[in-house]
């Protein structure tokens, strides 16, 4: 078993709470007896805060407001490990970039919450027997700086908990993986645009539940005509092909009935807009004309009369 690296203070005994006497020298890590290595390297509270550049009343502070997981504990000594390093270094870095606490506390509530959560095998699909290629999505690795710059001043707890709870997001180690560039840079581009994230994420809540219904028609339509009959695990291969064949096709559909479905919704919104109400002059063509001519005509002062 790898030995833990161990701090001891100037009197040979291990420091108690969590931040130690101020005093104390760091040890050395043994080498692992069974297999040669380097053991884990822990830290003590103030050797901790002094790696990441704080004080250790800061790392208190940071412990109370729930920013760092908690440390290991061997009776009253708390011990801290490379992951809590690379935590307060997240945490200074997001600190630079303008961001409060209270906002670097729900993103780090959301890493507690997505580890318990969907893996990140599960959110790309890794732990399916069978491969499908109907998705081409490339999934995106992001520290919580990066999703955080994505989402300036809208990245809230409810916001990361509902992209968690939709799948879009899974944590791993210390990063956050999304699941798909295109969905990524193009939520961030309708913020950019003006539409809440929060209107975003609950419109892609709602795209995914019809997109599943439509996945389901085409789900049925395969099994009974394409692949009907029993299959296995040994057929995995050649359902693979033949949905290899059959994706670009059922893109193809999905394409141009969206396409067609926006054009109707558009025209219809747009001549909703432009009726005019009952007894008053609209905004059609002769409205918009008349309207024009206002605008074109030169300003001239109006007939005081003789």
């Amino acid at each position: 078993m790898a030995t833990k690296r161990r701090a001891h203070g100037a009197d040979g005994e291990g420091d108690e709470g969590d931040e130690g006497d101020g005093g104390a020298v760091a040890g050395r890590p043994e080498p692992d007896a069974e297999g040669g290595g380097a053991p884990p390297v822990e830290y003590r509270a103030d050797e901790l805060a002094a790696k990441a550049g704080i004080t250790p009343r800061t790392l208190r502070f940071y412990r109370e407001r729930k920013l760092l997981p908690p440390p290991r504990r061997e009776g009253r000594i708390a011990w801290y490990d490379e992951h809590h390093l690379a935590r307060l270094r997240t945490i200074a870095a997001l600190l630079a970039r303008g961001h409060t606490l209270g906002g670097i506390a729900d993103l780090m509530a959301a890493f507690e919450e997505g580890r318990v959560g969907r893996s990140a095998a599960e959110l790309l699909g890794l732990d399916t027997m069978l491969s499908t290629p109907f998705s081409e999505e490339e999934p995106v690795r992001l520290s919580p700086e990066d999703l955080a710059d994505y989402f300036q001043g809208d990245v809230t707890s409810e916001n990361l908990a509902d992209s968690l709870d939709i799948g879009y997001l899974a944590v791993e180690d210390e990063e956050f993986i999304h699941v798909s560039r295109r969905l990524l840079d193009a939520s961030s581009a309708l913020v950019k645009e003006g539409i809440p994230l929060s209107s975003v994420l609950a419109a892609g809540r709602e795209l995914r539940r019809h997109t599943d219904v439509i996945a389901g028609v085409f789900s049925d339509l395969l099994r009974r005509h394409v692949l009907a009959g029993d299959l296995s695990v040994t057929d995995a291969d050649w359902i693979t092909e033949k949905l290899e064949r059959l994706r670009p096709l059922a893109k193809q559909v999905v394409e141009a009935e969206l396409g067609l479905a926006l054009d109707r919704r558009v025209r219809s919104e747009l001549d909703a807009w432009l009726q005019p109400p009952d007894g008053a002059e609209g905004h059609g063509a002769g409205g918009a004309q008349t309207a024009g001519s206002a605008r074109d005509a030169p300003d001239t002062p109006p007939s005081t009369g003789s």
